[in-house]
């Protein structure tokens, strides 16, 4: 609950300011799968490319986030809703800056990803659907989580003991069980063209 004492503080440097000075507008990639669908990997190659061609972008990754602003939080349908919330916001502020950045999380619910959405002006939230068969992901399992989940190990383990709403709209879907990640990232900046030139 927002505290009515507390107002948005304007800064000094708007973000149009700092969109004109970057070159290009702020907008959010929110990448969304399974876990071993290749969320991180795409958002990385996606980011190495904003970065070689003088884009001003971030990956915040759902590890990484762990890590530090979100450590306190374990994985229970709470407290996944408040981790999405809080990137969500982040999220929010590099886009207030001017900056494209690329969130890779399972984010599994379809309201939280929609409550993320409503934070930014249309257009400038691009959800990315990273569709992988779940047993490809299971065959990958790049930290041993499915087997541990299988071996209940791990409970609540999304897309084994935990759910994961399919995202309904996506503006793109990247199909890593059939396309290498290069192919991938290709699809995807052509999608963003249009947004890219509206400089």
């Amino acid at each position: 609950m927002a505290n009515s004492d507390i107002v948005w503080h304007e800064t000094a440097v708007t973000k149009a300011e700092r969109e004109k000075q970057n070159g290009h507008p702020g907008f959010v990639l929110w990448f969304t799968g399974l876990s071993g669908s290749g969320k991180s990997t795409l958002a990385n190659a996606v980011d190495r490319y904003f970065y070689d061609r003088g884009y001003r972008s971030y990956v915040l990754d759902g590890d990484n986030i762990r890590h530090g602003l979100n450590q306190d939080l374990g994985f229970s349908a709470e407290d996944r809703e408040e981790n999405i919330r809080r990137i969500s916001e982040v999220a929010h502020l590099f886009v207030d800056a001017g900056t494209i950045v690329s969130t890779a999380f399972i984010s599994p619910y379809e309201t939280d990803r929609a409550k993320a959405r409503e934070l930014l002006p249309e257009g400038r939230f691009i959800e990315v659907f990273v569709e992988c068969p779940l047993e490809t992901c299971e065959d990958r399992d790049p930290k041993g989580l499915y087997k541990k989940a299988r071996s209940g190990e791990i409970p609540s383990f999304t897309g084994i003991s935990a759910p994961y709403e399919l995202p309904r709209n996506p503006e793109v879907t990247l199909r890593t069980g059939e396309r290498t990640s290069e192919e991938n990232v290709q699809d995807l900046i052509e999608k963003l063209a249009p947004l890219l030139q509206n400089e």
